[in-house]
């Protein structure tokens, strides 16, 4: 899941109520449950679906906490998320630089200079730095300290924001999530770079990391998706193992699911991919795109993204691709989902994925799924796809020329994808995981 702030994966309009099939199997698991329900508090810096995975997993997560009988609120900087209408929302404002003219560099006004943390998140933005992780820590530290009673636990999503610290020495029981070390980016990022000048930007702009690290060393519970990011997230964040959890993602699988009156094309690709994100491997998907058209003349690539100013589109035009490719954004839900269904295959090329929620996704669907083994990725799929070398363009052309020019292979590939998405993705099945964490967490501060 991303932590780039101007980056859409697609953006998802969920709907405001709660999902009929989760609530029947989750009511009969509610009267299972004997410790009472909790007040959380979920902590989220961005939120908004259009940002990211992360804003997703916000509105996912705190569905499912509130279908098993525990009251959530949100609390999230700008862009606010989308959530069901019995999940609490309370808006800690910033400066939203990124969403301002001119990249926010005329938005500083004089009563910012009276607050701290107002006056490092402009002189921060303005150099070059990403600092909404530390500002909004600052800010949930001062909201929580006057609304310290209020809560039972606070479950953080990957802000971690020094803020987070002082929280913890209020007592209040806290969990980390990380969905992958931020590391892995600007690594790829800075092996993406082509001058020392970029390279010297990608470097500020990623300089929180140090931050999160520091942080997340002194959470003493940690959620994490895949058992691959729990080992990068030791390696390159120093965490013992015994700090993480691994506990996978879930699925709204009520609109990712499989819809038969929906015609599945026999030549559409479809792939997720912030454009000129390296961590996504779209450069990767286009060179091989590129060569199965000399084969296939007519087969489809849509991207679900927003195609802006840069290399991917530089790379388009050199490839002659500009006018072939499909570049859709502002997708609801519904509308991704229809989009999976009509797709005789759902492309993950990512070089690095913490989980990888867009392919479980496409599974849930019954669509045949081809991913990379970048990251979780092959946890994600396990069997039920086909799996190729990160990086590699003819891997990828030859995975997906195998499964265009099979029906029977289609057939099976869906069977399995949708059997494996059921199985390992609904969320009535994952919150009973997380609840034993919450009462370790909470028993945890309760002691100190």
């Amino acid at each position: 899941m991303s932590e780039h702030p101007v980056d859409d994966l697609y953006d998802a309009e969920p709907s405001h109520e709660i999902s009929p099939e989760v609530s029947a199997i989750v009511s009969s698991e509610k009267m299972d449950r004997t410790e009472k329900p909790l007040r959380i508090a979920l902590l989220s810096y961005r939120s908004a679906p259009h940002v990211g995975g992360q804003g997703i997993y916000v509105d996912y997560l705190s569905r499912a906490l509130v279908e098993r009988g525990h009251k959530v609120d949100v609390i999230s900087g700008p862009p606010y998320p989308q959530l069901a209408q019995n999940v609490g929302l309370i808006k800690l404002a910033s400066l939203d630089l990124y969403a301002q003219p001119h990249n926010g560099h005329r938005a500083l006004r004089p009563k910012h200079l009276l607050s701290p943390t107002d006056t490092y998140e402009y002189f921060g933005h303005l150099s070059g730095k990403f600092v909404e992780p530390y500002t909004f820590g600052q800010r949930a530290k001062a909201y929580l300290k006057r609304h310290s009673n209020d809560y039972d636990l606070i479950i953080d999503n990957q802000s971690l924001g020094k803020g987070l610290l002082g929280i913890q020495r209020l007592g209040l029981p806290l969990l980390g999530v990380i969905h992958h070390p931020i590391t892995r980016d600007l690594k790829l990022a800075l092996e993406a770079a082509e001058t020392s000048g970029m390279r010297w930007l990608i470097s500020r702009w990623y300089s929180f990391h140090r931050m999160q690290i520091r942080t997340a060393r002194k959470i003493e519970s940690i959620i994490t998706p895949s058992e691959a990011t729990k080992a990068d997230i030791v390696a390159e964040f120093g965490l013992e193992p015994d700090q993480l959890h691994v506990v996978p993602l879930g699925v709204d699988q009520t609109a990712f699911k499989p819809q038969p009156h929906i015609k599945r094309l026999p030549k559409r690709i479809v792939t997720t991919a912030s454009a000129d994100v390296p961590l996504k491997g779209l450069s990767v998907l286009l060179d091989a795109y590129a060569s199965l058209r000399e084969q296939i003349s007519d087969i489809e690539l849509i991207v679900v993204g927003k195609l802006r100013d840069g290399p991917t589109r530089e790379k388009l035009e050199n490839l002659g691709l500009a006018d072939v490719i499909q570049f859709r954004s502002g997708l609801s839900r519904q509308e991704l989902a229809e989009l999976f269904c009509s797709a005789t295959v759902v492309v993950t090329p990512s070089l690095y994925e913490g989980f990888g929620l867009p392919c479980a996704e496409a599974m849930c669907c019954a669509t045949p799924v081809i991913a990379t083994d970048g990251g979780a990725l092959p946890e994600v799929v396990g069997d039920a796809g086909i799996i190729v070398e990160k990086g590699d363009p003819r891997a990828l052309a030859e995975a997906i020329l195998e499964v265009v020019g099979s029906p029977q292979r289609q057939k099976a590939m869906a069977e399995a994808s949708h059997r494996r998405g059921v199985q390992r993705f609904s969320w009535s099945k994952i919150v009973p995981e997380l609840e034993p964490i919450f009462d370790k967490v909470i028993a945890a501060a309760c002691s100190r």
